[in-house]
């Protein structure tokens, strides 16, 4: 393992890559409940917003069925998206490719639907390439759990990272004491049933005094 892959994720070494979650392959997912994959791709945006992590969206001939990029992600991360003209692997798009390159990181945290294609394909690419790819699978999707665990093995035979965006934002936030502490514990508690560990923590900080 390379000095370079040891390092933990921090605000400074990553980048947020989120791919081909679109309206209509949405739609096709069954391997997680909706309503909880909509929660943990709102939750690992705006994890990356919060920690001023870079984004780079994109994707696949949205004007076709696979539909537009979800407004859960442009409302997060802006209306910036690569649309490809027929790339299936992300990494084959030069546009994709070069954005990702231009934050100068080194360390992709990545997610995508469907998990064994726009999400495997390019954490493939990337990793052989030299990039520590982060696949995070619960704001990924596909057909059903077979297929999920089938792209789940052979990334990780690859040497990505599987992991899941509440680790991710534990990974970034590092300590509580950080800048991004308390602003990233309160995403976790808005996405999660954290949020009641981080209610009751904040029910018992001295009130501020008011002022005389």
């Amino acid at each position: 393992m390379s000095d370079k892959s040891a390092e933990f994720l921090s605000p400074d070494n990553a980048v947020l890559a989120m791919i081909d979650h679109q309206t209509g392959l949405l739609a096709s997912v069954r391997d997680i409940l909706p309503e909880t994959l909509r929660k943990n791709i709102n939750g690992l945006t705006n994890m990356a917003k919060t920690a001023g992590i870079p984004s780079v969206v994109t994707a696949s001939m949205p004007e076709g069925p696979n539909g537009p990029v979800s407004s859960d992600i442009t409302n997060v991360l802006g209306n910036e998206v690569i649309n490809r003209a027929g790339e299936i692997n992300a990494w084959n798009s030069p546009e994709f490719k070069a954005a990702i390159e231009a934050t100068g990181r080194k360390k992709i945290i990545m997610a995508g639907i469907v998990t064994d294609v726009c999400l495997l394909f390019p954490a493939l690419s990337a990793v052989a390439e030299g990039y520590d790819v982060y696949a995070v699978i619960d704001a990924s999707g596909t057909w059903d759990e077979v297929t999920r665990d089938a792209a789940m093995l052979r990334m990780n035979q690859a040497g990505v990272k599987v992991t899941t965006w509440a680790s991710v934002l534990a990974e970034v936030m590092n300590d509580w004491r950080s800048e991004q502490g308390y602003p990233l514990g309160g995403v976790l508690g808005g996405h999660t049933a954290y949020g009641l560990v981080y209610e009751s923590y904040l029910s018992q900080q001295p009130k501020p005094q008011a002022a005389e």
